[in-house]
């Protein structure tokens, strides 16, 4: 299995980004589909999650409103559109899969490569 992510890069507060992952080895339509992130010295943290068919999303308190999940089925991508950056989003930024919701919230069956997410003030 594979999930690699891209579009992380620099970016001033209150800017906005577009995360991309697209997933290879694994039944996509059949996992729920998430970001985790990481920042220095902080331990991983989950953002957002969506279900197999994209009706159900859920996300961290501190990117509600501000981030968007979304994903596209027939290109085994999903996507991360994040609005209205602050300098405390920055942190590496993790594609991963799971066979259920709170798989894929909590302890997610598959992990990607990071891509760095940058925001300056």
């Amino acid at each position: 299995v594979q999930l690699q992510a891209s579009g992380g890069g620099l970016v001033q507060a209150g800017g906005s980004l577009r995360l991309s992952c697209a997933a290879s080895g694994l039944t996509f339509r059949s996992y729920v589909m998430g970001w985790f992130r990481q920042a220095p010295g902080k331990e991983r943290e989950f953002v957002a999650a969506i279900s197999w068919g994209g009706g159900n999303t859920q996300y961290a308190a501190s990117v509600k409103g501000r981030f968007t999940i979304s994903r596209d089925n027939a290109k085994n991508t999903v996507y991360l559109q994040m609005n209205s950056l602050k300098p405390e989003d920055t942190a590496v930024y993790f594609c991963v899969a799971g066979q259920s919701m709170v798989a894929a919230t909590t302890y997610p069956d598959y992990w990607g490569q990071g891509t760095l997410v940058t925001v300056s003030s």
